[in-house]
């Protein structure tokens, strides 16, 4: 198989698992929302969290890619297969306006604010966890 139909095969699967995973989470959390959209808020932060910890573990531990313990194709499956299909911007943009569409300003805001401070926020929380761990 030619690397680049295995790099887009691996991509695939970690995006079915990411947006398989989103959906569940949406799932589960839709009797606690009531004015946010929780399950995209509390999956755009765990997987802010998880790339966080993914990043800042492939820039400090050389010694997993240098083994083959973290390869490329490890790198896809996780950070741009999982990750981005966990992770939703479009969704986010969607529950935005539709917040703003029914004149909930306030909410609106502040989930965007939440969205993007958690967001970063978990972010550096889990490059700090994997820090940590080192």
């Amino acid at each position: 198989m030619p690397p680049t139909l295995l790099a887009f095969l691996v991509v695939g699967v970690g995006g079915a698992i990411g947006a398989m995973s989103r959906f569940g989470l949406t799932m589960a959390t839709l009797r606690y929302s009531s004015v946010l959209p929780v399950g995209t808020l509390a999956s755009n932060l765990l997987g802010c969290l998880i790339m966080g910890g993914l990043v800042d573990l492939l820039a400090r531990v050389s010694w997993l890619g240098d083994n083959g313990a973290i390869t490329d194709h490890t790198r896809l499956l996780f950070g741009v297969g999982f990750c981005g299909a966990f992770t939703t911007l479009s969704s986010f943009v969607l529950e935005l306006s539709t917040m703003m569409q029914r004149n909930e300003s306030g909410a609106a805001f502040g989930y965007l604010v939440v969205t993007l401070v958690g967001g970063y926020a978990a972010f550096v929380v889990g490059a700090f966890i994997v820090r940590s761990l080192h």
